[in-house]
């Protein structure tokens, strides 16, 4: 199972390269890291994405907390949480498919930031799944270049829990 981390830590030289050593020296793999200032001056937020069952991810934890500059750690996997995250796509674009690729875009709520003469590149925001699926719609028309800023999250204050919702509205619908 896939756990989302949300770490706060100081703003200090070489805090993010003790953290990946921790994971790297453990053997666990991280498949996502954003980091970014926090809410507070001299604080970051770090959040990733990591492989493992309850059991490590405490494990995790624990060893988290015994960095110097790790200020607090939670696990926000089952926290109703809103998440984004950002990704840059560039598309083969013929002038035959352009305007597909362009409606396609639309449906998804991405943006046409560059335009070529052979390929399209599109800006989308919004939830992990909202990448997969726009990445498997376009692949017919070939995928020259991704960039992704991995998954940015913060718990809702409201509570509600936005997967919960879609799974329910899918049963009604």
């Amino acid at each position: 199972m896939k756990h989302t981390l949300s770490v706060l830590v100081e703003d200090e030289a070489g805090v993010l390269s003790r953290i990946s050593g921790l994971f790297a020296r453990r053997g666990f793999n991280i498949e996502s890291l954003a980091v970014g200032a926090a809410e507070q001056g001299g604080v970051s937020r770090i959040t990733m994405v990591v492989p493992g069952d309850d059991r490590i991810i405490e494990q995790l934890t624990k060893q988290l907390y015994k960095l110097v500059n790790v200020l607090k750690v939670q696990d926000i996997t089952e926290i109703p949480c809103v998440e984004r995250e950002l990704m840059l796509l560039k598309v083969n674009a013929t002038s035959s498919s352009r305007s597909e690729i362009v409606e396609l875009a639309q449906i998804f709520r991405a943006r046409v930031v560059d335009v070529a003469e052979d390929s399209l590149t599109l800006e989308v925001v919004g939830d992990p799944g909202k990448m997969v699926a726009i990445v498997q719609v376009l692949e017919k028309f070939g995928l020259k270049e991704i960039a992704r800023t991995g998954k940015i999250a913060l718990t809702r204050e409201s509570g509600v829990n936005t997967e919960l919702l879609k799974s329910l509205q899918a049963k009604v619908f």
